[in-house]
């Protein structure tokens, strides 16, 4: 079996969230419990950091291992989605899976699948991570929660650290339809005597954290928002417990996640030697350590032309603020989305929107997509009007000829819309 058909029967073979939806979450841990025993509990090789939240997680996730990786620890990395190749979900040490290994285990996992045990993509896949970072004999695993928390497939592990960065309103069909359901969901991976970070929390969700570290037994800490000051213009945060720090990620919305980076630290120095130096480089190189991409990314130059996967209303609301920020005479939003987003508090936000900025209404490729006709539709009802383009590369094109050298174009939304684009 080559690379190519392993990741094809992944994907013609298993329930797909990016290609169903819905459909493809299977809530639960019975499935991915059965397949930790089947290779044989793979997870319980190495220390593990748990991450779950509704934004952030990908960026605390990524920096926390380049801190890691520059400490001198053999760091496993699994997050998702990918955005342009599989092998982005599972990294050691930056580099992605090896193809080798997931012909392995795609094999193995045919060879041997108990008759009536039909697990989906993500439980599947996250069985691969945990196995490949045993064969590679990581240090400490970094895993991301794919969807909520308590019946996340990853919840099978008991961390050294468990982190929820913050709670916004997505996947309400799944999670709840408040912020404290949500919470209450992501908070089901907290464990026994195992510390609890919490990134932000409100007056609504704070209790949630609360009584679950109470019920669970977990100790509860909170992100000190003091330990990462950010300075805007240098990108910078002069004043932390580890000396100044340069971020590499842009965007003001990574103060918030910097201030739960630098919390953790301390956490994790009972188990790990961290030093200064390490958590500084860790933060001055996140992108080159882990290949990193879609946070607030630069993507070109003149006109500034950024990328970013903000696909819900939390997102939106740090993209909004960081646009308002900037001071370009013009700017162009390339935006595109899944079919089964609510779009409506994104709508709202964009009204908060300064200055002269142009919309272009495109549409990610992947099954799920939102028609651009359709986008369009739902923004002018919203009192939005716009360019209806369906492919974002010649919307980008458009965008950035519309708004010349000295303007700006954020292409944002979907993960799929970014996967799009031909870099």
């Amino acid at each position: 079996m080559s690379y190519t058909e392993a990741i094809e029967y992944l994907y013609a073979s298993l329930p797909v969230y990016q290609n169903i939806g819905p459909g493809a979450y299977k809530p639960g841990l019975g499935n991915s419990e059965a397949l930790d025993a089947l290779f044989g509990h793979p997870h319980r090789a190495y220390p593990c950091i748990h991450i779950a939240g509704t934004n952030g997680k990908g960026s605390t996730a990524h920096t926390l291992a380049a801190i890691l990786q520059s400490a001198g620890l053999k760091t496993g990395l699994y997050t998702s989605p990918h955005i342009y190749d599989f092998g982005e979900r599972i990294r050691v040490d930056g580099e992605k899976i090896d193809h080798a290994m997931v012909e392995v285990f795609v094999e193995e996992w045919k060879r041997r699948a108990p008759e009536g045990l039909s697990p989906s993509f993500f439980e599947l896949t996250s069985t691969m991570a945990f196995k490949y970072f045993e064969r590679k004999g990581v240090d400490v695993a970094v895993i991301e929660t794919g969807l909520g928390g308590r019946l996340d497939s990853t919840n099978i592990i008991t961390p050294i650290l468990s982190i929820v960065t913050n709670i916004s309103l997505d996947h309400t069909a799944l999670l709840g339809d408040t912020p404290a359901e949500i919470a209450a969901e992501k908070a089901g991976i907290f464990k026994p005597g195992v510390p609890a970070l919490i990134g932000e929390w409100t007056p609504e969700t704070r209790p949630v954290f609360e009584r679950a570290a109470a019920e669970t037994g977990a100790p509860l800490f909170k992100a000190e928002p003091a330990r990462a000051i950010y300075e805007a213009e240098s990108n910078s945060y002069p004043e932390t417990p580890f000396g100044p720090i340069r971020g590499e990620l842009q965007g003001t919305h990574q103060s918030l996640n910097a201030a739960t980076v630098l919390s953790a630290i301390p956490l994790l120095r009972h188990s790990f030697d961290i030093p200064d130096s390490a958590v500084r480089e860790g933060f001055a190189r996140v992108t080159e350590l882990t290949g990193l991409f879609g946070r607030w990314s630069r993507i070109a130059d003149a006109p500034l032309t950024i990328a970013d996967t903000g696909h819900n209303c939390g997102g939106w609301e740090h993209i909004i603020a960081n646009l308002n920020r900037l001071t370009h005479p013009r700017k162009a939003i390339v935006m595109g989305f899944v079919a089964d987003k609510d779009l409506s508090p994104v709508f709202a936000l964009l009204r908060g929107l300064r200055g002269d900025v142009r919309l272009y209404f495109s549409a990610p490729t992947a099954p799920r997509g939102l028609r651009a006709a359709d986008l369009a539709a739902k923004a002018k009802a919203d009192g939005f009007d716009g360019t209806e383009i369906t492919d974002v590369n010649e919307a980008l094109r458009r965008a950035r000829a519309d708004v010349g050298p000295d303007g700006m174009v954020l292409v944002a939304g979907s993960n799929f819309l970014i996967s799009d684009l031909r870099l």
